[in-house]
């Protein structure tokens, strides 16, 4: 029988774990022409001055108060950087943020870019978005791409195996004619992106999350490269938390959360990365399935998701990465682009982090698992990486010191591998990895 997380172990105290506020602050910072890009490395602050063009909570989050508040920054609109900082009692939020702000990046912070491609020049695209018996969730992110930029879109949510009518009839009540219905009775979320792309003829096919609250231009970000660059295969995009109001949501946060940094990224076949030894193995460092698009005949031509993997099947996971390095090792690119923002609402509760922390686990060695099952011809370069393969999955999934009263445990910069993370979840990712393939090959055997 596979293993279970247990309920036994209990979370670290709420003391240890404070509430966090979530902030959107948009600035209007004067910059030099040769003012260095913000995502460089080892930058030196400097000071600047800054106009606060609008500051709000983060969207569905509670409004900002005293104390810690973690905050998105934009440049007129872009976004830029996040900053912690706490603002004390009394205290204007706006004016605490912008100087913890211009006192770490100062004028390091980063010109918009160069205009991409016309809002003429977007490709049409499908959003589809997987859901099974949360219309609540769902209610609320289909307003928010209901609202998108883009000139040239549609959506499609499908129904994963329901088993009530929940979502058809908010579908029918309050999206008629705006949100296509599409229902998928066999119970896993790669079976119902794999869904969503038969029912669209879209050159492009965007995936999000019934989950999440997308910025208005968050698909016209994460289409433009594909107008760009037609050697495209897939687009990533930037996840942030909506709130951190729960001692959970603040711990997965501070393990990186799903974030993947604001420097743009190519990831090109042809062209391996000098800083990723394990390319293209290293799937959950292009990004993750809550913002992701396809060049649709690229999807369809690698054969779309592995119907044994993904959230609902005994796999647990594992259905984006698989997708993203089947783009990649058949030639196609990768990118990603922080531009392309979506609010991410983190599970609540302890024993959700749990489950999530062992189905990351599963996942990881799940997606390897069917990669190889799929497309045997990679087994030699995955053996070749395998040792530097095992170092990282313990690093990845390492024990860190737990949360002190000292604030260690608010979020900080993503990627570095620094944050706290209990030993119980350290244990239970590394089960998960151990689970994975066995979680696949059920999943392949159920499926026959």
């Amino acid at each position: 029988m596979p293993h279970r997380p247990s309920t036994s172990s209990r979370p670290p105290s709420r003391s240890l774990l404070r509430d966090v506020g979530v902030a959107d602050l948009d600035l209007d910072l004067d910059l030099p022409p040769e003012a260095p890009d913000l995502a460089a490395e080892n930058l030196s602050p400097a000071p600047g001055k800054a106009d606060v063009l609008s500051l709000t909570p983060a969207p569905g989050g509670p409004p900002l108060h005293a104390g810690p508040v973690y905050a998105l920054v934009r440049l007129r609109g872009r976004p830029v950087a996040t900053v912690l900082t706490t603002v004390p009692d009394g205290a204007d939020p706006a004016e605490a943020l912008t100087a913890a702000f211009l006192a770490q990046y100062g004028e390091g912070a980063q010109h918009p870019p160069p205009a991409g491609p016309s809002a003429g020049e977007l490709p049409r695209t499908t959003v589809v978005v997987a859901t099974r018996e949360r219309a609540g969730q769902l209610r609320r992110a289909l307003d928010s791409l209901l609202a998108q930029d883009h000139p040239d879109f549609r959506v499609v949510v499908v129904d994963n195996a329901p088993a009530t009518t929940a979502t058809r009839e908010l579908i029918d009540s309050r999206y008629a004619g705006r949100v296509t219905y599409v229902h998928e009775p066999v119970p896993g979320l790669a079976a119902a992106h794999n869904r969503g792309v038969t029912a669209t003829h879209s050159p492009v096919v965007a995936f999000t999350d019934d989950d999440v609250v997308a910025d208005p231009g968050w698909l016209s970000a994460l289409t433009a490269p594909f107008a760009a660059d037609p050697r495209t295969g897939c687009v990533t995009g930037l996840i942030l938390p909506a709130r951190l109001t729960t001692p959970a949501q603040v711990l997965l946060e501070s393990h990186g959360g799903f974030a993947k940094g604001f420097a743009p990224r190519l990831y090109d076949p042809a062209a391996p990365p000098a800083d990723e030894p394990l390319f293209p193995f290293t799937a959950g460092s292009f990004g993750s399935g809550a913002n992701m698009a396809f060049r649709a005949s690229a999807l369809r031509a690698v054969g779309g998701f592995d119907p044994a993997t993904g959230t609902g099947t005994p796999a647990k996971g594992g259905d984006d990465l698989y997708a993203f390095v089947r783009i990649l090792t058949a030639g196609h690119r990768l990118r990603y682009t922080p531009g392309a923002l979506v609010w991410h609402h983190h599970r609540e509760t302890w024993q959700d982090l749990r489950n999530q922390a062992y189905g990351y686990g599963a996942g990881l060695t799940a997606y390897l698992t069917a990669v190889l099952c799929r497309h045997p011809a990679l087994l030699p370069s995955l053996l070749a990486k395998l040792p530097r393969g095992l170092a990282h999955a313990r690093a990845i999934t390492a024990h860190r010191e737990e949360p002190s009263a000292t604030g260690a445990g608010t979020p900080g910069a993503h990627g570095t591998q620094g944050h706290p993370w209990p030993r119980t979840l350290s244990r239970l990712e590394r089960r998960g990895m151990l689970y994975g393939p066995l979680g696949y090959a059920r999943a392949r055997w159920g499926r026959r």
